[in-house]
C-alpha cells in the first residue's frame, strides 16, 4: 500500500503510513452519512419488489401444483408486500 490512502471508520481515519486514528472533519462526517442515506435510499425499493415478487412466486407454483386458480398467488403476493413494507420501516426507524 502506498501514498496518503484513508479508511475511514465510523468517527475516525487511518492512514496508511500511520496506524493514528483522528476524528473526522465536519465535512468527512456530512459525505459519510449523505452516502449512507443514498445506499438506504437506492436499496429500499428492491426490498418491497423483491418481497413480493417471492411471495408471488412462491403462490404461484403453490397455485399450480394444487391446481387451483390465482387464490395462493394473491395471498402470498399480498403477504410479501406486507413483509416488504415492514422491512422498509424497520430499516428507515
Amino acid at each position: 500500500m502506498s501514498g496518503n490512502r484513508q479508511w475511514k471508520g465510523n468517527q475516525t481515519s487511518v492512514t496508511a503510513e500511520s496506524n493514528e486514528r483522528k476524528p473526522l472533519t465536519q465535512s468527512e462526517r456530512k459525505v459519510k452519512k449523505y452516502a449512507n442515506n443514498t445506499v438506504v435510499a437506492l436499496e429500499l425499493p428492491f426490498t418491497i419488489v423483491g418481497a413480493v415478487v417471492v411471495g408471488g412466486l412462491l403462490g404461484y407454483f403453490l397455485d399450480h401444483w394444487l391446481h387451483t386458480k390465482v387464490t395462493f398467488t394473491l395471498i402470498l403476493g399480498i403477504l410479501g408486500f406486507v413483509a416488504g413494507l415492514r422491512e422498509v420501516l424497520r430499516r428507515l426507524g
